[in-house]
């Protein structure tokens, strides 16, 4: 059966094509992001986000005119992996990263490659809107017949692998062997049995079931890791420090997303389609995550202990110290 291009991918040298353009592109602002708008004298804020449902409110937020209200330029420019905008992060060549996978920034935060701060939340987990899939015909048929198996997640030693070897443990089975694979190529490589199951993302979760008929094993976010925090906004602390104004502008701006988002999800499925290439048949239908209206430090603990737990930090991290207020 073959795959929409979107899910099949792209090979290696594509995304490194995409990313350097990404690059390129956000290295016109200067190292404080401090641009001029054209004709706007509004703030410009330059904004790496991924084509996920993490990133909704960004986006209805941009569409609708919120930032504009708040007299904030704010530019979007998609990478693959939250991992990939961490040295433009650094750099200053983009401002903000939206939909940033926690556990990379966290990590980066306590190796001193970064400095972040976390502007807003992106979202939580909620049932089904992440899943463990597998062929419809595979022989896997619980999570106890992953042990030693081969599951694709999107980046290694991640928030992926950190919820699911709790959800193993909490089940009393055996880690899988997981295999780096972006959620775009997981389709195609569920497909030629390369893996022998994905840990995908809405929208691709849906996707690939749809196309491919994939039989979903666990939902990857089942107890004990429901409604835990999965994705924020994140910046630098020097960004921070020189841009309280448009920071909070932003903040401000995200909430009237939420709030829009809240009274009518169709917005959100309607939003999908523009940024993603997910369809909108399949935006009517895919499993949504919970959009917070604000940060809550002790969401964010229970990440951070996780983190401790499975050794992903070394040391422990307050995340009270690191809000944008």
């Amino acid at each position: 059966m073959a795959l929409r291009p979107w899910i099949s991918g792209r090979g290696k040298a594509a995304a490194a094509a995409a990313l350097a353009l990404t690059l390129a592109l956000s290295a016109c602002g200067d190292d404080d992001g401090d641009l001029a708008a054209p004709g706007g004298g509004r703030t410009t804020v330059t904004v790496a986000a991924l084509p996920l449902s993490d990133a909704a409110m960004l986006y209805i937020a941009r569409d609708r005119g919120l930032f504009e209200k708040e007299g904030l330029d704010v530019r979007v420019q998609q990478v693959q992996q939250s991992l990939q905008a961490l040295p433009a992060l650094a750099k200053g060549q983009i401002d903000m990263v939206a939909s940033a996978n926690y556990v990379t920034y966290l990590q980066a935060q306590e190796q001193g490659t970064l400095d972040i701060r976390v502007v807003a939340e992106a979202i939580r987990a909620a049932p089904r809107m992440m899943d463990v899939l597998v062929p419809k015909d595979s022989d896997i048929k619980s999570v106890a017949h992953l042990k030693g198996r081969k599951l694709a997640v999107n980046v290694l030693n991640n928030v992926q692998s950190l919820t699911f070897d709790e959800i193993l443990e909490n089940r009393g089975a055996g880690r899988p062997v997981y295999r780096q694979i972006p959620f775009p190529q997981m389709g195609a490589a569920l497909e030629k049995g390369q893996v022998d199951a994905v840990h995908a993302v809405e929208p691709y979760d849906s996707a690939i079931q749809d196309e491919l008929g994939a039989r979903v094993l666990v939902d990857g976010a089942s107890a004990p890791v429901e409604s835990i925090p999965l994705s924020g906004y994140i910046t630098t602390r020097r960004y921070a420090e020189k841009h309280a104004e448009p920071l909070a502008a932003f903040q401000r701006a995200l909430r009237a997303a939420v709030k829009i988002a809240a009274g009518d999800p169709s917005v959100v499925r309607e939003v999908l389609p523009s940024y993603t290439k997910v369809t909108k048949d399949q935006a009517a239908s895919i499993d949504l995550p919970v959009y917070p209206a604000t940060v809550d430090a002790r969401q964010l603990r229970r990440l951070t202990d996780l983190m401790e737990k499975h050794g992903m930090l070394k040391k422990p991290i307050d995340p009270a110290t690191l809000l944008v207020k």
